[in-house]
């Protein structure tokens, strides 16, 4: 295989082509192309294997539509590389070409090196404060440099796998997070691809039911410069310098063969692999940040500007700068990442970080804007799963319920009514009916199907579920900014005592409502996601924002696992599947049926149909929905979040199938015409007079827009 330049290196102009951006070898040679509308001149710059000692400086020899490229006979993968990008330094204009700066190719597949912060890595003189003083400093020796990829791998007639939408089970988990104290992961490979696929770590996510793991962000990022300084990390990995490489630290074996490998088993286990990926900015921060890429190779082309003055990032994301989706080679570098990662590296969808910026125009969020009409035609990226957190820190960037189809949205109503109502607040049961159904208020819409709210009670920023049930306030202490950092809006209750505890009674009331909202995420309508640790009661220490917490505040402790979620978390999850609990569409009230669409009846404890006056009780901390699934069981789900009550069965032939009282939730007992609730649980029954469930599933079209 070519891996190094010969000293007679020359480019064969008959054979370059601006057609493909990046670095790509084709068996005899490498084509390098990169896009800069404003810049005068681009120089390739080629280093030796350890990608300190740079070999080679040569200048693109052709040009058109913006794109530089060339194509060198003899180059290939293993070589090492980078950019200096001639052109105006010009901050009033908009534009930071410094070619003292080695710029990182926006389409480099992998990684040499990490980021070594240096005063060189800014484009303007730092200890001056001064931008319009460009800094002369060569800053090769403190970047990471692209590497040229073998593109080969037997996939071994891998495939997407392609879980419908109504058997969606996710799972959030982080690479270090989810494998550094796993004793079944060999030392070595902990915090890497190779342990995220090991064997053990595989069986547990399959043993849980889940279908998908969605990992926090795996492309190559930035380690920022003030957490380095105070001795911590960029943990989450939401500040990208790289779209289409992965991160070099979770990589074992410093090849990208290795995340191949590890989609290749997920998928052989039948669970699907989704990345969190962040279009929205990258690691340059404002206009007084680093020059590592896109604000040397165009600065004007690749991120927003105010328009009051182009000195200056407008900044919608609350990160410094926001990456400018509306122009078109931008768009396009976008789209290839995500064509890269779906057709090269397999995997099977992707959440989109902050995705109201996506959707940023002129006006403002617009759902019809170039991105989404870009990916909702794109015959690759139409077919895979694509979620939205649906907001941002800008003018109107609150936008759940607001993206197009075939997105789908985390949804944190579901999370906020969802803690509420188990903490007691009052006034939450007509909250909790939507919830229970999917949230229609928010998603039923524009044909929108009842799976379009992805469902959780914790992710990656906030608390676990079990620092929900522990805490009252925020302890953001290691983080060292005095507890001032993250939210204070937890809707969380430490059930007496402020975190830890040895009183029995105090862990059981906690494990009680953690077991109930468990159950409360998993016979939802719409997608459930866990985050990785909650089905063992992982802790943070109180930590609602351990961005930067890369230790055991946020490693998953696997060795005290709480066996009650566990179990419970299983049960509910084998009861979803059996029920076939998730429809296409949106249920309607019993009499208002729509097609074959499942029916609700909504229950008062005396088992008559909820008025008017019981919907406006605030104080009424228990409710029931009687529940007809077309081709599948009716289904009576019971929601106590008050003391034990009795419950008035409705008519019917009913056994109770899950009953989150009990340590083990998952039962099987006929019941009578009363049934008693205990306090803080959930109960299931499934009537026996309903037919069973067929094969034969509802998964016609959603029904018509309403007005």
């Amino acid at each position: 295989m070519l891996k190094r330049p010969v000293p007679s290196l020359a480019f064969d102009r008959e054979s370059a082509h601006a057609d493909a951006l990046g670095a790509s070898f084709d068996g005899q040679g490498t084509n390098f192309a990169l896009f800069s509308a404003h810049a005068t001149r681009v120089e390739l710059c080629l280093f030796d294997d350890s990608g300190k000692v740079e070999t080679h400086r040569l200048v693109l020899p052709a040009m058109e539509g913006g794109i530089w490229h060339g194509y060198l006979p003899g180059v290939g993968p293993g070589q090492v590389y980078g950019y200096r990008v001639h052109g105006p330094y010009a901050p009033a204009e908009g534009h930071r070409f410094n070619p003292n700066k080695l710029l990182l190719d926006p389409y480099a597949r992998e990684l040499r090196g990490e980021i070594v912060w240096d005063n060189a890595l800014h484009g303007y003189v730092l200890e001056d404060q001064d931008d319009d003083t460009p800094d002369l400093r060569d800053s090769a020796a403190f970047m990471p440099k692209g590497v040229v990829v073998d593109p080969d791998f037997d996939w071994e007639a891998d495939r997407a796998l392609r879980h419908r939408w109504q058997d969606t089970f996710v799972y959030e988990a982080h690479v270090r997070g989810l494998t550094m104290r796993h004793p079944g992961v060999p030392e070595d490979d902990r915090g890497t691809f190779q342990g995220l696929a090991a064997q053990p770590v595989i069986d547990h996510i399959k043993s849980l039911g889940v279908s998908a793991i969605e990992l926090l962000p795996v492309h190559a990022f930035a380690n920022d410069r003030f957490l380095v300084e105070k001795d911590l990390s960029n943990y989450w990995g939401y500040n990208t310098l790289s779209f289409f490489a992965p991160q070099a630290r979770y990589l074992r074996t410093g090849t990208i063969r290795e995340v191949k490998e590890a989609v290749r088993r997920f998928h052989a286990a039948g669970i699907e692999v989704i990345l969190d990926v962040v279009y929205n900015h990258t690691c340059e921060g404002n206009e007084k940040g680093t020059t590592l890429s896109y604000r040397g190779i165009d600065n004007a082309s690749y991120y927003l500007l105010s328009p009051e003055d182009k000195r200056h990032s407008y900044d919608t994301t609350g990160t410094g700068n926001t990456l400018n989706v509306a122009h078109p080679m931008v768009l396009r570098m976008v789209l290839d990442s995500l064509r890269y990662w779906v057709q090269v590296m397999h995997v099977d969808g992707f959440r989109f970080d902050l995705a109201s910026t996506l959707g940023r125009e002129s006006t403002g969020f617009e759902r019809e804007g170039a991105f989404f009409a870009a990916v909702r035609q794109d015959p690759i990226l139409s077919t895979v799963k694509l979620i939205a957190e649906p907001w941002d820190v800008g003018e109107g960037g609150y936008q759940v319920g607001g993206f197009p189809w075939p997105f789908r949205e985390w949804n944190d109503k579901f999370r906020d009514d969802t803690r509420g109502f188990w903490r007691k607040d009052q006034g939450l049961v007509p909250a909790m009916s939507e919830r229970l159904m999917g949230s229609p208020v928010q998603f039923r819409h524009s044909h929108r199907p009842a799976t379009s709210s992805v469902n959780f009670l914790a992710a990656h920023d906030g608390f676990t579920l079990w620092d929900t049930v522990s805490y009252n306030d925020k302890h953001n202490e290691a983080n060292g900014e005095d507890n001032r950092d993250g939210h204070n809006n937890n809707l969380s209750d430490n059930m007496g005592i402020e975190g830890p505890t040895e009183d029995e009674r105090v862990n059981e009331s906690r494990e009680r409502r953690a077991r109930a909202m468990l159950a409360t995420l998993l016979l939802s309508q719409g997608v459930p996601m866990l985050l990785a640790g909650d089905e063992m009661g992982q802790s943070q220490d109180g930590n609602n924002n351990a961005y930067a917490q890369d230790n055991e505040i946020t490693w998953i402790d696997w060795s005290q696992p709480r066996q009650g979620l566990l179990s419970a978390v299983r049960d509910l999850a084998a009861f979803r599947h059996e029920a076939r609990l998730a429809r296409l569409r949106f249920a309607s009230p019993l009499g208002e049926g729509v097609g074959d669409g499942p029916v609700a009846r909504w229950l008062h404890p005396e088992g008559r149909e909820m008025s008017d006056a019981d919907w406006h009780d605030a104080g009424l901390p228990l409710f029931g929905v009687d529940l007809f699934l077309p081709g599948g069981p009716r289904l009576l789900i019971l929601l106590n979040a008050g003391d034990e009550a009795v419950f008035t069965m409705p008519e019917g032939s009913w056994r109770l199938r899950i009953d989150t009282a009990r340590e083990t939730v998952a039962c099987d007992e006929e019941a009578g015409a009363e049934t008693t609730i205990d306090w803080q649980s959930v109960q299931v029954f499934w009537c026996m007079d309903a037919p069973e469930p067929t094969s034969e599933d509802e998964d016609g079209e959603p029904e018509a827009a309403e007005a």
